[in-house]
């Protein structure tokens, strides 16, 4: 009888560096795995400023998470969004595009979400300064980018011309100055001599940071070479200064005396603050745990959830010992969760509880310049971005976006030519969510899929109910009768009811 019975079911939420490592160290596991990401990708964040600004497409920093999992034979994926959690039941609850609704039990969860850019209770300020969290931000940032050169060579006046040539980033973190670097040698080497009217090399580049250094996690001795190769540059620092308003023209910024101070800018861009998204809220209100200050889920040296074993939280959602958000963090807690589920499926002793093992830290501030801490070692300018070069390609995911990457950055390096110039004039939307409900039709139809069970079709309100809500007696699809599912499968599958989509 132990033969017939279904594998152990983990459901993986999230589909970054987190959750692509979990999936990977279960590989071979005696387990069934179900990955679900909103955007059915795996982001290799830490480029997408190059992808805002020309140089790679996003195809060189984005893989289709069924091709890169694709010989991982226990493994499927689903494109929706998890917006909650029934612990009692071992469902998570998702939406798919257009609303409908999911419903996969699990054995082990495994939530590595990510983290979303925070204003600092300031949302409204997101409509005139977009963040870069995902491909849609960073195509949205180049469409800003390219087309305000495009505005200042047809400005009618001087005033006009210097408004669209100016740009304001705030936050003078990696992603800050590695942004702020690329706005400024795009002005300088890329597009000096395609533009008759207007002088590219005149841009601006104002970068608003609270404290008194950029890229002030790497040390005062590399902040302070960090903050000399952006001044050469031409890059304008504005340290000490706290950002207190965005509109359409500019923004408004404190000085530490606390003056204020307006700046007229064309373009404005947040690269400052993280939060957590309103899953982490759903998950610790459903679970009873802690958060931290940023709404990070608080978790046990093991990575799990207090007093819910069978759910963890790796990456970015995760607080534990004041871990930094990086990709670093995120690839080994993944492992280490992926490994902790194996070995206990197969009997195995666990592994003790995660350690962190520093990898390092490296930012791009301009070409042939970059830092890297490592250690006890730091590197900057020449050394330093070869460095930098042999981490991102070493972490790309799959072969194809290597190769494409390193002879992307062979040409953009040597000729100063950046391909993925490519944007449209219509209004590229970073903040509307395609999974909500849309009130009325077929899209505000909600279904229950059972992983392995086929659809079970349901009428529910518009808005998912709270798991409290939901059905007491509540069934695993193995102890239902009269479905039918595809030999082999263990994820929701489509019976042919409409769904939204």
């Amino acid at each position: 009888m132990d033969s017939e019975k279904p594998p152990r079911r983990v459901v993986i939420v999230g589909g970054g560096f987190a959750g692509l490592y979990a999936a990977r160290a279960l590989r071979r596991a005696p387990v069934s795995v179900i990955v679900i990401d909103r955007a059915a990708h795996h982001l290799f964040q830490p480029l997408l400023y190059q992808c805002a600004t020309g140089i790679l497409s996003e195809g060189e920093i984005a893989s289709p998470l069924r091709l890169v999992l694709r010989r991982h034979k226990n493994v499927e994926t689903l494109l929706a969004e998890v917006v909650d959690v029934d612990p009692a039941r071992h469902v998570v609850i998702a939406l798919r595009p257009g609303g409908s609704r999911l419903e996969v039990p699990y054995d082990d969860l495994v939530l590595t979400a990510g983290v979303r850019q925070s204003y600092f209770g300031h949302d409204e300020f997101a409509a005139h300064a977009p963040g870069m969290k995902t491909i849609g931000d960073a195509l949205a940032i180049r469409q800003r980018v390219f087309g305000a050169f495009e505005l200042a060579e047809t400005a009618s006046t001087v005033e006009e011309r210097r408004k669209h040539l100016t740009f304001a980033l705030v936050g003078a973190g990696p992603t800050g100055v590695e942004l702020a670097g690329q706005i400024r040698e795009l002005a300088t080497h890329t597009l000096r001599k395609e533009f008759h009217r207007s002088a590219p090399g005149d841009a601006r580049v104002l970068l608003f940071d609270g404290g008194s250094e950029p890229l002030a996690s790497f040390g005062p001795k590399l902040s302070a070479r960090a903050a000399a190769a952006l001044t050469h540059l031409g890059v304008e620092l504005h340290m000490n200064s706290r950002v207190t308003d965005v509109d359409a023209t500019g923004l408004t910024a404190q000085r530490k005396d606390g003056g204020e101070e307006y700046h007229e800018a064309g373009t404005v861009l947040w690269t400052a603050g993280v939060a957590a998204p309103p899953l982490a809220h759903a998950i610790a209100r459903a679970c009873g745990v802690e958060q931290d200050r940023s709404g990070r889920i608080k978790v046990q040296p093991d990575l799990t959830v207090h007093g819910h074993p069978d759910i963890s939280v790796a990456g970015d959602l995760m607080s534990l010992d004041r871990l930094p958000g990086v990709a670093e963090v995120a690839m080994q807690a993944g492992r280490y969760t992926g490994t902790r589920i194996r070995r206990a499926v197969q009997g195995h002793a666990p592994p003790g509880p995660f350690k962190y093992r520093d990898l390092g830290s490296a930012a791009y501030v301009a070409r042939g310049r970059a830092v890297v801490l490592v250690g006890r070692m730091r590197l900057s300018g020449f050394l330093g971005w070869l460095t930098w070069l042999l981490l991102h390609i070493a972490f790309l995911t799959g072969f194809r976006n290597r190769l494409f990457a390193v002879a992307t950055w062979l040409v953009a390096f040597t000729r100063e030519v950046r391909p993925e110039r490519a944007f449209t004039t219509r209004e590229i939307e970073t903040a509307r969510n395609v999974y909500a409900v849309i009130a009325g039709g077929d899209a505000a139809r909600a279904e229950t899929r059972d992983a392995g069970a086929g659809t079970v079709p349901r009428q529910t309100t518009a808005e998912p109910p709270r798991p409290s809500e939901q059905p007491a007696g509540a069934t695993r699809p193995e102890e239902r009768g009269g479905v039918q599912r595809p030999p082999g499968s263990s994820g929701p599958r489509d019976t042919g009811s409409t769904g939204g989509s």
